[in-house]
């Protein structure tokens, strides 16, 4: 079985993005408004994804909207990969 989207995410954004592998980062999580990243980081997050998934995210979907916790962006990985 694949690892599951959710850990995957995580995991990219704790070595990547974060850089601090030993932070308990839950699902519901808030990464933007809880200061663990910034707008460069969502460019970050888009990049990640289409490579990982194969998708196109423009940068109009790289929101607060979409992207504030690890379940929103899975949700939008689910929504949006071919």
């Amino acid at each position: 079985m694949d690892i599951d989207i959710r850990d995957q995410i995580r995991q990219f954004l704790l070595k990547d993005v974060i850089r601090n592998q030993k932070i308990k980062l839950g699902n519901a999580d808030s990464l933007i408004k809880g200061g663990l990243m910034d707008s460069f980081s969502l460019t970050q997050v888009g990049l990640f994804l289409e490579s990982t998934y194969g998708m196109s995210v423009p940068d109009s979907d790289l929101t607060v909207e979409n992207m504030d916790t690890i379940e929103q962006i899975a949700q939008y990985v689910e929504a949006n990969r071919n």
